[in-house]
């Protein structure tokens, strides 16, 4: 029997899929720039970064991207998705797609996907730990309590105790990250 007979199998592409990712990615990203700004414990979590900080998180082999780090001043910013001329301090690879699905239709949180093994990290061990306590922050902000439990190891305490608090920087991150 030939092998040179049977044709290559190609997978299919996901292309839905790749666009939801994108989609989130993008809230996401949008989400961290706007809280940056409003919420003091997110503030903090930056702060202790240095100056020349940025994080690329993506989807491998060749899925959407996000990429954020600080300006020149010091600005928490959302850099888009392309990294050409962009010096990545924190590298954040999700294995593929089919673990960022996981991720981000949240039945797995993000320090699960860790535990998992769906994630790839190159960079600052700590960098990547503050990074995913900032995630776990925004994901709060974002989403139903009944949701976040599920995306988030521990719910944070102060969303348990002040809901005027929550709900008061949970609309200035949605007005600040879905106004252009």
């Amino acid at each position: 029997m030939n092998v040179n007979k049977f044709p290559e199998i190609k997978p299919k592409g996901k292309l839905v899929k790749k666009i939801y990712v994108a989609v989130m990615l993008w809230i996401v990203g949008r989400a961290i720039q706007a809280a940056a700004k409003v919420d003091r414990e997110v503030k903090e979590e930056f702060s202790a970064l240095r100056d020349d900080f940025m994080v690329k998180l993506w989807v491998a082999p060749d899925g959407p991207a996000m990429i954020i780090g600080k300006d020149k001043s010091g600005v928490v910013k959302y850099m888009g998705w392309n990294d050409k001329g962009k010096k990545v301090t924190l590298d954040m690879k999700i294995k593929n797609i089919e673990g960022a699905i996981l991720v981000f239709t949240f039945q797995e949180g993000t320090c699960e996907a860790f535990c998992n093994d769906r994630f790839i990290v190159s960079g600052d061990l700590p960098d990547a730990l503050i990074f995913v306590r900032v995630l776990n922050l925004i994901e709060v902000y974002l989403l139903p309590k009944i949701i976040t439990s599920l995306a988030v190891k521990r719910y944070p305490k102060w969303s348990q105790m002040n809901p005027v608090r929550k709900f008061a920087g949970r609309v200035l991150i949605y007005i600040r990250a879905f106004t252009f």
